[in-house]
Order: C-alpha cells, then structure tokens, then sequence
C-alpha cells in the first residue's frame, strides 16, 4: 500500500455463481449449459475492468475470513487490484451473487451481500485514519460506489468529511436498489451510472428513451447522469449542457452479468485519459459491447 492508487471502488466483493445456457429460458426451464464461479459484485466488477484500462484501483468492501474470503483476495490480487484496504472479518461469511443467464438474458439472480451490510460503515475505516483521506484531508481522487450497501451507509457517504473532495461515480448495483441513491440524485459531485429501469424509479416515472430518462433526472436536481437501454442509445445529460445519445454497436450477446459495471469502468478511466464526453460515451459503449460479445475475457 505504499503506492497510492488511482481510483477506490467501494461496494461488493463477492464470487459471482453465474449459470449460462444458449437457449431461450423461461420460469422453469430446465437446460444444459455452464456454470461458472468468478470474482464479482459491482465494486469488483468495476475494479477489475479499470485494472483491464490501466488503472490501479483499490477495494473497499468486507470480505470473510473464511476460505472463500482467502481465495478471492488472493484472486483479486492477481488482478492487480489493491487488496490492504477491505475489512476482513473473523465472524461474517464470504458474500456471494447467484444468477441464470439464457440466450434471452438475465432470467434470475440473488445477491447474497448480507456481509457487507452487516460490515457497515467498517469498510470506511481507511478514509478516516489517514491511509487513505483523514476528516481534515479528504481523499480527493475519483471513487466508483454501488447501492449494495444499507441506506444508512449511503446516506452517510453522501455527507462523508473524509469524501469532501472526491469525484462520486455513482452505480445502484440493481433495479432493486435504485431508489437507495436519493441521497446522491442532488448530490453536487455524483455521476449517476443507471439503466432505463432504475432512471425510472430514481425518478418515479416512465421513460421512453435513456435521453428522455437522463433529462429527467438533471431537471429533478442531479448534476450529471449516463443512461443505458440494452443494445438502445444510451444517453448522457449534465447540468447545463447539451445531452448526448449514441447507439451502442450491435453485437451477438453471450452474457448480460457485469456489462453495465463494464460501461461505467470505460467511462471513467477514458475521462480520466483526457476524453471529452462524446468520445467517453463511445469508448464505454464499445467496451460493453464486446463484454457482451464475449470479446474481452474474464
């Protein structure tokens, strides 16, 4: 941990259970395919695609002292991502996401992220003791977070002294946990990373198109929001600027898991390259797209 790194990722470290068929699947199919155990969860998945970017991210999540717990972090570590700084506890389990992929996507999933709840606001410890940001010398690099976490972690992220400077990239991790980024909707240095879906009930409406949806939020108070609808035109809108749309590249989908944590990684590490928004929305939807393909690997 001498070296200080590029980006925190806070939320799930998880293993990722994924079953995947190329058929159509419906409430109680039954069909061959694979099943697969990887290192996910959304803080993960975002880490790991910045790594993929050049990037040195840092983790900040509760992993278990189990034998799970041990292996992921080995894992993690051979992905170039810092591990020193999660909480790892004696006494909470390993968290894990199971879910069912067909060729007509996601069918299921359960995200069992009881152990980070349960952490709270020990994973934070880092921002407040000096290693990585103090009350009176906040961390003041960018930050990717997903609404895996409580509400109340959230809300006190939201008002963190030792995040007074940071840069917010802001995932709600599922469309079951989008209304939990209210405390960031108004929040002056967020970036919303959301689907259609989830626009919808951060906003409590329905929206027709990712633009439509971004405006939306950027009238209710947020400062910036990046919109994804599928292999429909995502959207960006900001404050006082013009919105952005662009179709993603049409591509063959052999998997959905992790395609959105794919687009916010590519979004933000081409912004932090020196990208203007044009060229961030493109490079990020072109990196979802091969994601999906099967073009970049595990």
């Amino acid at each position: 941990m001498n070296t200080r790194p590029d980006i925190l990722c806070i939320g799930s470290v998880l293993w990722d259970i994924i079953g995947r068929s190329a058929s159509a699947m419906r409430q109680g199919s039954d069909v061959p395919g694979r099943i697969t155990r990887l290192p996910g969860g959304v803080a993960l998945n975002i880490a790991m695609a910045l790594a993929r970017f050049g990037l040195r991210p840092a983790l900040l999540s509760a992993v278990g002292r189990d034998a799970e717990g041990d292996e992921l972090v080995a894992a993690c570590a051979a992905l170039n991502l810092e591990t020193g700084y999660l909480y790892r506890s004696d006494d909470l389990p390993t968290d894990r996401y199971m879910a069912v992929e067909g060729a007509n996507g996601l069918i299921a999933a359960i995200a069992d992220a009881h152990s980070l709840e349960a952490a709270g606001d020990k994973i934070l410890r880092p921002l407040a003791d000096g290693r990585l940001g103090a009350p009176d010398a906040p961390f003041a690099g960018t930050v990717a977070l997903d609404g895996n976490l409580t509400q109340a972690l959230l809300d006190r992220i939201a008002i963190d002294p030792g995040l007074a400077r940071a840069d917010l990239r802001v995932a709600p991790a599922s469309p079951g946990k989008a209304e939990r980024l209210l405390p960031f909707l108004t929040h002056p240095r967020a970036v919303l990373y959301v689907n259609l879906e989830e626009a919808g009930l951060l906003a409590q409406d329905r929206f027709d198109s990712a633009a439509q949806a971004a405006e939306a939020l950027v009238a209710r108070g947020a400062a910036r929001v990046l919109v994804t609808d599928g292999g429909n035109a995502a959207a960006e809108a900001v404050a006082g600027a013009p919105t952005l749309d662009r179709t993603p590249p049409e591509v063959l989908v052999t998997r959905v898991t992790g395609a959105g944590d794919t687009f916010m990684a590519a979004h933000i590490a081409a912004e932090l390259a020196g990208a203007d928004r044009a060229q961030a929305l493109a490079r990020a939807l072109t990196a979802a797209a091969d994601y999906v393909s099967g073009d970049t690997p595990l």
